[in-house]
Order: C-alpha cells, then sequence, then structure tokens
C-alpha cells in the first residue's frame, strides 16, 4: 500500500513574492513530496495560491489580525486548530505573532510546533510593536522547535533560546541563478537600451520602512551628480510606493528610474544590474542579495545587514546608514560585476543550494514525525502493560 505524504501545516500572512514566501515556494517545489506536502494557513490572496494548490497543497484562510482585532483574530486561530488538530506539525513564519499561532496548536495537542525567524526586527508603530512584543513571549513557552534564516535573526527572536536553534539558509535554484550573456542582450534589448551602457543600479524589495527606498533615492540622486548616464531600477510593490513616485519627481529624475513592479524573473532582471544597493535598516538574511551574488552583481549594502550573507565571492560592500548619501553614491561607481560569473560550487559549498535546504528540511520533518509516532505508540504499550 502506498505511504501518504506527511501534511505539514506552514502559516503565513500571504503567499506573495516577498523574501520569505519566495524561499519557502522554493522550498515546496523542490522537496519530494511524495513524503511530505505542504498545507496553507493564510489569511489574503497571494500570487502563489495557484501553483501551491497545482503541487497538491491545501489552503485555508482566516482573517489577520489587522481586519478582526486581536481578541477575533485569536479565536479564529483558536477555531482553526480544534478543527485540524490531526496535522504532528505546524511551522510558522510570523516572527513575534507566531507566538499566539503556537499557543493556539499547543492547546490543540499539536505536537510539532515551529517558530521560524526571518528578520531582526518588527514592523509598525509604537502600539503595533507592543503588541507583538506581548504575543512573541508566548514563543519561548509554546515553540518545541526553532528555525531562523541567520544567526542574528535567531538571536533577535529567541533572545536565550538561540542556541537551540536551527539555522536553514535561504537555498536558492543555482540553475536559474548563473550570469548568462544571452539574457544579458535579451533584457537590453527589453529595456531598450540597445548599445547604449548606462550605469544601472538596481533594487528588489517591498515598498516599506525597513527597505528604506528614501535614502536609497538619495544615494541614486548623487550617483547621477557623478555619472549623467545612470538608470535607477526599482523592483517591487508596496504602501511607499507612491511616496517614492512623488520624491522621483520632485528630484527630476523621472526620466532615469523605472519602476519594474513585481517580477516573475529576477534572475534575468538582475543581469541588468551594474550594482544592487541594499540600505535596509534591519533585514534577517535577504534572500536577493543571495541571488545577486549568484549572478555576479556587487551589493552595496547597509551595515544592519547580517555578515552571514556574504558568500566570500568579494561581492559583498558594507557601509554605514550615519554615511551621506554621496559617499554611498562614491562608492556605488567603484563596483564592478563578475563578468560571466558562475560560482555555483562555491555557492554550494556556502550552504545555499535550494536543493541542499529542501532535503534537510524533509528529513527534518520525516525524523521528529517519526520520533513523536514511537513515543505515542509506547505511551500506548505502557498503559496497556499497567
Amino acid at each position: 500500500m502506498e505511504k501518504t505524504a506527511l501534511r505539514v501545516l506552514q502559516v503565513v500572512v500571504n503567499m506573495n513574492r516577498g523574501g520569505a514566501e519566495t524561499l519557502l515556494m522554493n522550498l515546496y517545489r523542490h522537496i519530494d513530496r511524495s513524503k511530505i506536502q505542504f498545507d496553507f494557513l493564510i489569511c489574503n490572496p497571494g500570487v502563489y495560491d495557484k501553483e501551491i494548490k497545482e503541487l497538491g497543497g491545501h489552503i485555508f484562510r482566516i482573517p489577520y489580525v489587522t481586519k478582526v482585532g486581536p481578541v477575533n483574530y485569536q479565536k479564529e486561530l483558536r477555531a482553526f486548530f480544534n478543527q485540524h488538530a490531526h496535522y504532528l506539525i505546524v511551522h510558522s513564519h510570523l516572527d513575534k505573532m507566531s507566538g499566539l499561532v503556537l499557543k493556539e496548536a499547543y492547546n490543540a495537542g499539536i505536537p510539532i510546533r515551529i517558530a521560524h525567524s526571518h528578520n531582526t526586527s518588527s514592523e509598525g508603530n509604537w502600539l503595533v510593536k507592543g503588541y507583538k512584543w506581548l504575543v512573541g513571549r508566548f514563543i519561548p513557552k509554546f515553540a518545541s522547535h526553532y528555525f531562523a534564516c541567520s544567526q542574528e535573526a535567531s538571536n533577535w527572536l529567541f533572545k536565550v533560546h538561540s542556541t537551540q536553534t536551527s539555522i536553514i539558509k535561504n537555498g536558492i535554484n543555482l540553475k536559474t541563478f548563473q550570469f548568462s550573456d544571452a539574457i544579458k542582450k535579451e533584457m537590453k534589448m527589453k529595456q531598450q537600451l540597445g548599445d547604449s551602457n548606462p550605469f544601472v543600479i538596481g533594487h528588489i524589495g517591498r515598498f516599506n520602512k525597513q527597505k528604506n527606498h528614501h535614502y536609497l533615492i538619495d544615494i541614486f540622486n548623487e550617483v547621477v551628480k557623478h555619472h549623467s548616464h545612470s538608470l535607477l531600477v526599482l523592483v517591487g510593490e508596496g504602501s511607499l510606493k507612491l511616496q517614492i513616485e512623488n520624491k522621483v519627481h520632485e528630484l527630476g529624475l523621472e526620466n532615469q528610474v523605472i519602476f519594474m513592479g513585481v517580477r516573475e524573473d529576477v534572475h534575468k532582471v538582475l543581469h541588468l544590474f551594474d550594482v544592487l544597493i541594499y540600505p535596509s535598516f534591519h533585514e534577517g538574511l535577504p534572500l536577493t542579495l543571495i541571488e545577486a551574488q549568484a549572478v555576479g552583481v556587487p551589493c552595496l549594502v547597509s551595515e544592519r545587514i547580517t555578515r552571514e550573507v556574504d558568500l566570500g565571492l568579494g561581492l559583498m560592500n558594507y557601509k554605514s546608514l550615519n554615511e551621506a548619501p554621496s559617499m554611498w553614491a562614491l562608492k556605488s561607481l567603484t563596483l564592478k560585476r563578475l563578468s560571466n560569473s558562475n560560482e555555483t560550487l562555491k555557492i554550494k559549498k556556502a550552504g545555499y543550494d535550494i536543493q541542499d535546504s529542501a532535503n534537510w528540511l524533509e528529513n527534518y520533518y520525516v525524523l521528529e514525525a517519526e520520533r513523536i509516532v514511537n513515543e505515542t505508540i509506547s505511551e500506548q504499550v505502557q498503559s496497556v502493560n499497567l
């Protein structure tokens, strides 16, 4: 008789093209789905929903706390887990909000409750951060396992429990993220650059406070003063996009800034960049920076981003957010990309091959599930003997 796949419940707000969500989809695509199947508890529709269903995943939806309030959100979680207490594993990706998820999973008797840290700070105003701090205190009490994308992300969310954390690296598909002359020519033609050879700065990420787009525009404004034939390519969407568009217009840069929106072909877009600038206020371990290095793009990033993201290819450069944008601009103009870069073996050795990450996670799930099943059988046998 064919063995049924172990179903693992992944808890996220939505499955759009954010860093954590993209990593989760990459893992889902590369895991052995005859052994492990992912189901998703989400709050909002996402671009990956269709693919999730095609891969065999089930999607459950409850309203998020911002729509129904803290009390009703907890009631929704409680009702869900009471109805779906058959799961052996719940894997929550909500940072501090995972405390509430795992509390209700614990109360429903779900034995394996994973808290996964993808960041090093919370978003929101003081009231939101205060609430997240309160529910985050549930994590050490109700989590059975701790995951993080980096040691810094672990230290932030798990504090004294960070020594118990498993670091699961943000792996990428090494066959997709490789430099290609053909792709570079294709992308230049699509952007109508032709034989033109502008200096192209890129950024990939949501338009929110964390990513610090205002500072990025200030940097680009300084770059143009030194190298007038320059472009800034911005990939992503978000609540602050209109503010950034207005700032670009006020500085008279609208003909030199390209808003690309959300893209499915990030591996191709990266070929346009001469440098990727990431002046974030905080990050866990940005998947984009792993992808950029794989394609040979030099990265100029804030000192608040963990050094763990450096793959040793000579492409990571750090600067302080206390420095003037002009200093960032001058540094960016000195950086050179790795032509015909193909550093697959180095990246794999550093642990960022998505297939290796998927294999590790698959084994982890299977071994932990088997442990729980064996402990349950042993308890039942002892009960009968008594």
